[in-house]
């Protein structure tokens, strides 16, 4: 593994613990006595003013539209690292985790789309239990056991940003609205000089900065998802080497940006997200045909579409499992593709914009199904690891067993 694509694992597992605490700390505000300050802060207005640039709109949205930019943003730069220099360059590597990210996709949609036939139905609600929080995620895979193989946090750090990806595309498509061809007209352009400044070796990084922020203004104006404008900047970054500097520009906003993305930006969105009042949920609650497809979708259908497209991808020899791993680890992780968390978060903040009850309903449902995902899968990591353990002590007495009768005869 190369330099870049480890630092980028050992981030985001720290990320998922402190998004923990910042979810645990937002559900303990929303069901306390200090519940209206909780909320009366995420609904009070903010104002951000740029030149003739101004934009109103509440604290919560703005976790959303404007912080979750800057996080599909280094996304885009790890997927182009990636595919240029990294484990998607190789085609059969690159083949298993697609395969899965597509099965891992698909199959959640189908599921929600069957619990919730007969009922009234939300245009975009099925992409909610499709994608896959990668910090949390890599976060417990780290928890689970220090046996496993590095592969696996690979497969999944690929797996989860091919995912991303595709919950990039589903959201400008499902959710853009009231398109304005000027705004977007405006945001194509800049790329456009974005992408002939990538040929300029020297650039600054400020420079690329700027250009994201102009992209971001003109896409938040435009009607589509201004995630779309993190993943399209990215693009346009060059990942060739700068001037008598080692890395290339795409390596430097890396590590740049990163670590404010995992330790600030996903915890804000996470405690801004997260919390819910509990009064009123029932079994009752948890039987609603969207709250169960939901659940079943990211508990069943992601490891379901997960092990199973990954299983025949390698069966077919279409690609190759991750080097070293086991059957059983690939199910760990596939039951660990169900925490979907921020991701599945974000979605449902889209698809039911404005509508409280069925937040409540989405928060629920995806809760449930994170932890429940994430508990089953760090069991069977575990065990897998303790199962390595076992092994490894087996091989060493077998050994030191087939060495005793020849220390005996040399003796004698």
């Amino acid at each position: 593994m190369r330099r870049p694509t480890l630092e980028f694992l050992k981030t985001e597992a720290g990320s998922g613990l402190v998004m923990g605490l910042a979810a645990i700390l937002a559900l303990f505000l929303a069901n306390s006595r200090l519940a209206p300050v909780y909320f009366g802060l995420l609904r009070a207005p903010f104002t951000v003013q740029l030149g003739v640039f101004r934009e109103t709109i509440s604290v919560e949205e703005w976790t959303k539209q404007g912080l979750m930019a800057v996080f599909f943003l280094v996304v885009g730069l790890e997927l182009k690292f990636e595919a240029l220099k990294g484990e998607l360059a190789n085609p059969r590597r690159l083949a298993v985790p697609i395969l899965a990210a597509i099965g891992g996709m698909a199959v959640p949609a189908l599921i929600y789309w069957a619990t919730t036939s007969g009922a009234p139905r939300i245009p975009g609600a099925w992409a909610i239990p499709t994608p896959t929080d990668i910090a949390f995620a890599l976060a417990v895979l780290a928890a689970s056991s220090k046996r496993l193989p590095g592969s696996l946090r690979v497969f999944l750090l690929t797996l989860a940003i091919v995912d991303d990806l595709g919950a990039v595309g589903l959201i400008s498509v499902l959710f853009s609205h009231d398109l304005h061809p000027w705004a977007l007209a405006g945001a194509g352009v800049t790329l456009a000089g974005l992408a002939v400044l990538g040929r300029w070796r020297a650039a600054p990084t400020l420079a690329y900065g700027a250009g994201f922020v102009l992209v971001w203004a003109f896409t938040l104006k435009s009607g589509v998802s201004t995630s779309v404008a993190g993943m399209l900047t990215a693009l346009t970054v060059p990942i060739g080497p700068r001037r008598l500097a080692r890395d290339g520009m795409l390596q430097q906003m890396m590590q740049i940006l990163h670590p404010y993305v995992a330790y600030l930006i996903l915890p804000l969105f996470a405690f801004a997200a997260a919390g819910f009042s509990l009064r009123g949920v029932s079994f009752e609650t948890l039987s609603k045909p969207a709250v169960l497809g939901i659940f079943l979708g990211l508990f069943l259908g992601k490891q379901i579409g997960v092990f199973v497209m990954a299983f025949l991808a390698s069966a077919s020899r279409l690609g190759r499992k991750p080097t070293g791993a086991t059957w059983l680890e690939m199910y760990g992780v596939s039951l660990l593709c169900g925490v979907g968390f921020t991701m599945s978060l974000y979605v449902g903040e889209l698809a039911f914009p404005g509508d409280p009850a069925a937040q409540t309903d989405i928060r629920l449902s995806v809760f449930l199904a994170s932890l429940l995902s994430g508990a089953a899968g760090m069991a069977i990591l575990a065990w897998a690891g303790a199962r390595r353990i076992d092994d490894a002590g087996e091989d060493a007495r077998l050994a030191g067993a087939l060495r005793r009768p020849r220390q005996g005869t040399r003796a004698g």
